[in-house]
């Protein structure tokens, strides 16, 4: 593994073998990163595979030429993947996270909403139609109701009225309201479809923004890091390497090392500073933040499946309720009742008819026939997932400061002549120091 390592950093190959050495290990990363380019394209940024395909070759082979012609293209490359782990690396994870809540979230919750809208307007429109049909019940208690009023009329034959019955104006035609409503159940379904449509789009343009920047800028961050590093000694130079070792103990001075060991530190050592501990914590918290706001949208997710789910429950259950109209009625006729009254006689009274009668009706609230579409409960995997990102999120934050080394670690192996000139810089100023003090 050294060899090839050596190898791959060397800036010009020795001889005939290691060029061949070098075009295979371009070829197999190109490969491999090829790859995966075409899967993060196909399968996360949801292009065409046709356009997935052609960009994932193109970028392989510009990759492959850039690789195996280029050395500062292959040191920059190798820092590449480090900064993966560092602030970059958490964007583009978190940007997964967001399209996978959204792409598989978002249209569950509207699915389940509709259900209720669907429930919602079934019931309307039973209740509606039930409404309408106890009408025809009045219509028809009214008319022999007046059947009854005017067969004691006609009985007596002294003073008859026009017409007996009761009028009542009826709308016999339902389909209007039957039309009403679906228009606006249809207008529902429309703005639900436009606002889904919506965040999907808007959510997968955005997440291709971020990617592709996240991307120009993790090549930029080692672009950046390998000009200071080449071009600034005092750039990121605070570490006990091997070098700045073997250089103190040639010039017989390792007692620097010992006395500035408060204020360096070994690039393969676990220790962490004070500022790097609270820089750690706050990105912590604000990692916490946009955590909490994924997990409200997955429980609006099992909220809404839950109120759809007891909805279509409670309206399959909904019984009939009965409505009762009861009448009852008396006829009956005086004898003289003027004139016994100014004698002061008791008045009798002959009846004439009784009409009573009950009339029932059921109000129907939901129905067989209402089509409901069943509601969609929440997928358990993308809880899984996102849950399994963030633990890699919350890790990547801790392990930002050893990308950090990592990077100038092979930086140093790419261009060892200049990491003898930082570690000479770095004991000279360490020397300083020492007489100062």
């Amino acid at each position: 593994a050294a060899d090839l390592w050596s190898v791959y950093s060397k800036p010009v190959p020795a001889n005939g073998r290691e060029l061949w050495t070098l075009f295979l290990q371009c070829s197999c990363v190109t490969v491999v990163i090829g790859g995966l380019f075409y899967n993060w394209m196909f399968a996360s940024l949801e292009y065409s595979w046709h356009l997935s395909t052609a960009m994932a070759i193109s970028f392989s082979l510009l990759l492959l030429l850039s690789l195996f012609l280029v050395h500062p293209a292959r040191c920059v490359f190798s820092m590449i993947m480090p900064t993966l782990g560092t602030k970059q690396g958490r964007k583009l994870l978190l940007s997964t996270c967001i399209m996978i809540v959204v792409v598989n979230v978002t249209p569950n919750i509207i699915s389940n909403i509709k259900t209720i809208l669907q429930v919602i307007k079934c019931i309307c429109k039973n209740s509606s139609e039930s409404l309408l049909n106890s009408t025809a019940l009045l219509e028809t208690a009214s008319w022999e109701f007046g059947d009854a009023i005017q067969e004691n009329v006609h009985s007596v034959n002294i003073y008859r009225p026009m017409n007996g019955h009761f009028q009542f104006s009826l709308l016999k035609n339902s389909s209007l309201i039957y039309q009403q409503m679906h228009l606006a159940g249809e207008k529902i379904g429309r703005d639900f479809l436009a606002v889904e449509v919506l965040v999907k789009d808007t959510v997968r343009v955005g997440n291709k923004l971020v990617a592709g920047f996240s991307m120009l800028y993790l090549s930029f961050e080692s672009t950046w890091y390998l000009k200071n590093y080449l071009t600034n000694l005092r750039f990121d130079n605070f570490y006990i390497t091997k070098k700045l070792e073997r250089l103190a103990v040639d010039r017989k001075a390792a007692h620097l090392l010992v006395g500035s060991s408060k204020n360096l530190i070994r690039p393969t050592g676990l220790k962490l500073s004070r500022e790097e501990v609270m820089l750690c914590l706050v990105q912590a918290m604000l990692l916490t933040v946009a955590l909490m706001l994924m997990l409200v949208v997955m429980a609006m997710d099992h909220f809404a499946f839950s109120v759809a789910d007891t909805a279509v429950k409670k309206a399959a259950q909904f019984s009939t309720v009965p409505v009762a109209l009861s009448i009852k009625y008396n006829a009956k006729i005086g004898i003289l009742p003027f004139l016994l009254k100014l004698l002061q006689l008791p008045q009798e009274e002959l009846p004439l008819q009784n009409f009573e009668r009950s009339y029932h009706h059921y109000l129907i609230f939901s129905s067989a026939h209402c089509r409901i579409s069943p509601p969609t409960p929440p997928n358990p995997s993308v809880l899984l997932v996102v849950g399994l990102l963030f633990c890699i999120l919350y890790a990547i934050i801790f392990l930002e400061t050893y990308a950090h080394r990592l990077c100038r670690k092979i930086a140093g192996s790419f261009f060892e002549s200049w990491e003898e000139k930082r570690a000479l810089y770095l004991y000279k100023k360490l020397s300083r120091k020492h007489k100062e003090e």
